[in-house]
């Protein structure tokens, strides 16, 4: 609600109620401040770009994988206003975009995010075309971000992701033996060696992660919280 030079909206596009309230937001934003830069970054940008970009409102628009560019996009366009659109194609392989933290909102929990994207493509679901195909952050800048939190004071790490179970299949596709592939296991491992760390959970998980490797292996390591939300759209065949 205050005056500001630059506004930066982060959208959705789960629902079109998703998609009115995000175009309400970037235009509120300019009526605030019609001199101001209206940058719109998300998921509504990502499947709506090309519409977007004729929006009077909206001075740039920044896709999914595209967020940490956001200080060198606005200092370009504040030099010569000439590039206002940054949106990669992500229907197919793409790199994680790496962002860090130090700090967050509450004192002793953290969430980080370790996984992007989805390959799942359900009938009902925008998520594939709006986050891409799965992408997964690599184990070391993850235990980097965390020790830097475990420095800070936090003590309670929350693991999350779009599609969480997928983490590690996309950087480990090229390996050909299973136990030396990459998995949501040796992320959950990485942050239980960090000192500081007393506690370790995660964010939604699919049913059908939940096969014997999975909790023989999960229930080796203590610093779990023995508690997990799992995800069930419908328990009805003729739905699914």
């Amino acid at each position: 609600n205050e005056k500001a030079d630059i506004y930066i909206i982060n959208t959705c596009t789960v629902t079109n109620i998703a998609d009115r309230k995000s175009r309400q937001m970037l235009h509120k934003a300019k009526k605030l401040n019609k001199d101001a830069i209206v940058v719109a970054v998300g998921c509504y940008v990502q499947a709506a770009g090309e519409e977007l970009n004729e929006d009077e409102a909206i001075d740039i628009i920044i896709g999914n994988n595209n967020k940490s560019d956001i200080v060198s996009i606005l200092d370009a366009y504040y030099e010569t206003e000439d590039n206002n659109m940054f949106i990669e194609d992500l229907s197919g392989k793409a790199q994680y975009d790496e962002m860090k933290m130090t700090t967050v909102g509450e004192h002793t929990r953290a969430f980080v995010k370790i996984q992007d994207g989805c390959n799942q493509f359900c009938t009902y679901c925008i998520i594939p075309y709006a986050r891409g195909r799965i992408r997964s952050r690599s184990l070391e800048d993850l235990a980097e971000e965390i020790s830097k939190l475990a420095e800070c004071g936090y003590k309670e790490i929350v693991l999350t992701g779009i599609h969480l179970s997928s983490y590690g299949k996309d950087i480990s596709s090229d390996i050909k033996n299973d136990e030396e592939k990459i998995t949501l296991i040796d992320a959950i491992k990485e942050v239980a060696k960090i000192d500081g760390i007393k506690r370790i959970r995660l964010g939604s998980l699919e049913p059908t992660l939940f096969y014997d490797f999975f909790t023989e292996k999960i229930s080796t390591l203590t610093k779990i919280c023995p508690h997990f939300h799992l995800s069930l759209q419908s328990g009805c065949d003729e739905t699914l």
